[in-house]
C-alpha cells in the first residue's frame, strides 16, 4: 500500500460513522457561505493575509478582470499561466501573454519557472488563519501551477470564505490534491533570517471579491 493509499484509508476509517446525507449537508453549508462571509469575516481574512505579507485588494465582481490586469501591470508580468476553467473575463483584460495549461498539453517545469506568474481561483479560504485552499478544481489547475511561478495572483470570492478550519475541512474532498496557502512561501534558518520563495511563490497577491450589496 502506498503512502497516499494509507492516508486515504485512515480518512475513510475516520469518516465511517458520518451520516449518509453528509454530502447534502456539505452542499447546504456551501450554499450558505455567503451569509457568513460578509463584514468581519472578510476583514479578518484580509488582516491575516496582510500579516503574512500578502498583497490584498478588495474588489467588486464586475472589476475582477480590470483589477487583475492592473495587478499584473504593476508586477510587470508579461507571460502569465492560466489554468483550465478560469473565467475568461478574469484573464482577457490582462494585457499579458496567457500560457494555457491543460491535461493534454501541460506546461513543463521549465515553462512554469520562466513565466512571470500565475492567475488562479480558489476552492475555500479560512479567515481565522488567513489560509487559501486550492483543490485542483476549475480555475485552479494542478499543484505545480501555484508552486513553481514566483508570483501568484489569486481571486477569492466572498462566498468561498469561512471562519475557521473545521468549516473548511467539511467543505473539502480529502481525495483531491489540496494545497493550503498561508501567505507567500517563506522559511527561516537557525538565526531566524527569513527567506522567501524557497518552496513556492515569493509574492502572493489576492483579489478579495466582496459580496454584492
Amino acid at each position: 500500500m502506498s503512502s497516499r493509499e494509507a492516508i486515504l484509508a485512515r480518512v475513510r476509517a475516520a469518516l465511517s460513522d458520518v451520516p449518509a446525507d453528509e454530502p447534502a449537508r456539505r452542499e447546504r453549508e456551501r450554499t450558505h457561505l455567503d451569509s457568513h462571509a460578509a463584514g468581519p469575516t472578510l476583514d479578518v481574512l484580509e488582516n491575516r493575509l496582510v500579516d503574512y505579507r500578502a498583497l490584498v485588494h478588495r474588489v467588486t465582481a464586475d472589476r475582477v478582470g480590470a483589477e487583475a490586469a492592473a495587478a499584473l501591470a504593476r508586477r510587470g508580468a508579461r507571460r502569465v499561466v492560466v489554468p483550465p476553467g478560469l473565467p475568461a473575463e478574469w484573464a482577457e483584460p490582462a494585457g499579458a501573454e496567457l500560457l494555457a495549461d491543460s491535461r493534454r498539453a501541460p506546461l513543463s517545469v521549465r515553462d512554469l519557472d520562466a513565466a512571470d506568474g500565475v492567475l488562479t481561483a480558489c476552492a475555500v479560504a479560512v479567515a481565522e488563519t488567513g489560509t487559501i485552499i486550492l483543490d485542483g478544481g476549475p480555475g485552479q489547475g494542478r499543484r505545480a501551477l501555484s508552486l513553481v511561478p514566483d508570483y501568484h495572483l489569486c481571486v477569492v470570492r466572498a462566498d468561498q470564505v469561512v471562519d475557521g478550519v473545521p468549516q473548511a475541512v467539511r467543505l473539502l474532498d480529502p481525495a483531491r490534491p489540496l494545497t493550503w496557502i498561508s501567505g507567500p512561501s517563506a522559511t527561516s534558518d537557525i538565526e531566524l533570517n527569513r527567506v522567501e520563495g524557497v518552496h513556492g511563490p515569493r509574492t502572493l497577491e489576492v483579489l478579495l471579491v466582496e459580496p454584492a450589496p
